[in-house]
């Protein structure tokens, strides 16, 4: 396959993965949680990070959320582009550079941090764009919540589900699935 399919197919899967996670950035499909909603644009975030390399991995997570908030939800948007993006490129980074002979083991630890990132960045985010460090906190266990199930489902769907030996598939160019995950 000629270098410049493969980068189509790449941007065409980005494009894809952020639609989506605009999507899910909307609250006709979050959860109502006091004080808002909770979403599940994780889900899609995460797994964008195990699938694409870091610079990908950042449109997806922090322009694709900063899109969505922008839509439907325009406070925070730039406390979603640097949050959910810098959550994306570190979870990518463990699975592409750290770990890349254990991604499975990347992708967890990726998840942890950016899972830690995520529920940071936002308490902080909140607190400063709120003006109250009381709305951050009444939100804090509903995102810590939010990005754990994202993450957990996230790393089933491609590791449990196979998504990730389909995007291998998908993408011939690199290493076979089979070569690069190990536990």
């Amino acid at each position: 396959m000629k270098e410049s399919q493969i980068q189509v197919r790449k941007m065409t899967a980005t494009a894809l993965l952020m639609a989506m996670n605009i999507i899910m950035s909307t609250s006709v499909l979050s959860i109502p949680v006091p004080g808002g909603h909770m979403y599940l644009n994780d889900v899609v975030i995460v797994t964008a990070a195990v699938l694409l390399e870091p610079f990908y991995a950042f449109l997806v997570g922090g322009v694709g959320a900063f899109i969505g908030d922008m839509l439907f939800y325009p406070a925070p948007m730039f406390v979603s582009l640097v949050t959910h993006g810098l959550q994306a490129v570190v979870i990518s980074l463990f699975v592409h550079k750290f770990f890349a002979r254990k991604q499975v083991r990347g992708s967890i630890i990726g998840a942890i941090v950016g899972w830690i990132i995520t529920f940071t960045g936002y308490t902080i985010g909140r607190a400063y764009i709120y003006s109250t460090p009381a709305y951050a906190v009444a939100k804090f266990p509903f995102q810590v919540m939010q990005t754990a199930v994202g993450s957990v489902f996230a790393l089933l769907l491609c590791w449990k589900c196979g998504i990730v030996n389909l995007f291998h598939r998908f993408f011939p160019d690199g290493e076979s699935a089979s070569e690069a995950v190990t536990h």
